[in-house]
């Protein structure tokens, strides 16, 4: 009598595996993924009925074959990224959360004196999608929250903001109000700024949106130890709004790495 399979995931067969051999011209691609990606595949690849193998290679096929744009999967990629590159503050926390002069070791390019010092504004994270010189899309960060924290879930993501909804009135307003006509297509991360954001620590006038890549103003001679940029934190200008109090510095690498500190970070006793 035939053996029936009962329900649930199917093994794999190592001897077929070991058995079998790629089309000629075939090479093998291999990356390392942490395990929430690895997770994410997964859950996709279940989904599909496939393995995570096809289904890396069933987005390669439809790239190569059309059926997926090279704009589609640049945007997915840029937006994976963003996920990804979560900036860093500088310094260890205590259990109040406050920075002590331990330094991080992701961050040790920028007490070797490499990156350039800008200035980090208060406001509201979004990101633009520019297209011909025209606004075509406005998000906003969202963050997780404390259920999906204890799940492992500690970056936040963009999700598309809504016409009319009341919580994302002055980001519209804000977006709607910074001329992009210059800017290159693409998706733009930005700090969104103004009257009715965040309290507006800036004191600005109105509201606009200030892309990272682009308009944010840079510092020169910048402390780059624990007590040195405590000291100088306290008293710091804003270069983008003179006459009030920047929040704090952005360090930039050229390799695209960054790392930030903020005037708060530091204990209240300091």
């Amino acid at each position: 009598m035939e053996e029936t399979r009962g329900r649930g995931r199917p093994r794999k067969d190592p001897e077929r595996l070991a058995r079998w051999t790629p089309p000629e011209g075939w090479s093998r691609l291999v990356a390392w993924i942490s395990p929430e990606e690895k997770k994410a595949l997964k859950r996709v690849a279940v989904e599909a009925e496939v393995s995570v193998a096809d289904l890396v290679r069933a987005l390669a096929g439809g790239l190569a074959a059309g059926a997926v744009t090279h704009e589609e999967l640049i945007g997915h990629v840029r937006k994976g990224l963003h996920v990804m590159e979560k900036i860093p503050t500088l310094f260890e926390r205590d259990a109040d959360f406050r920075v002590v002069d331990r330094p991080r070791p992701e961050c040790a390019w920028v007490f070797d004196g490499e990156g350039a010092p800008t200035e980090k504004l208060d406001g509201t994270n979004v990101r633009l999608t520019v297209r011909g010189g025209h606004l075509v899309r406005v998000e906003k960060r969202r963050n997780p929250t404390k259920l999906q924290k204890k799940q492992g879930i500690t970056d936040g993501w963009y999700v598309d903001t809504a016409e009319g909804a009341a919580e994302d009135k002055w980001i519209l307003a804000a977006a709607r109000n910074t001329d992009v006509t210059a800017w290159p297509d693409g998706e733009h991360s930005c700090e969104a700024l103004g009257p009715r954001i965040q309290g507006n620590p800036l004191e600005l006038d109105d509201h606009r949106c200030v892309p990272f890549n682009m308009e944010v103003p840079v510092y020169q001679e910048v402390p780059r130890s624990y007590t040195g940029l405590r000291d100088f934190l306290t008293g710091l200008d804003s270069r983008f709004a003179p006459g009030t109090l920047a929040e704090g510095i952005v360090f930039h690498h050229p390799d695209g790495r960054r790392a930030k500190i903020k005037r708060k970070d530091f204990p209240r006793s300091a």
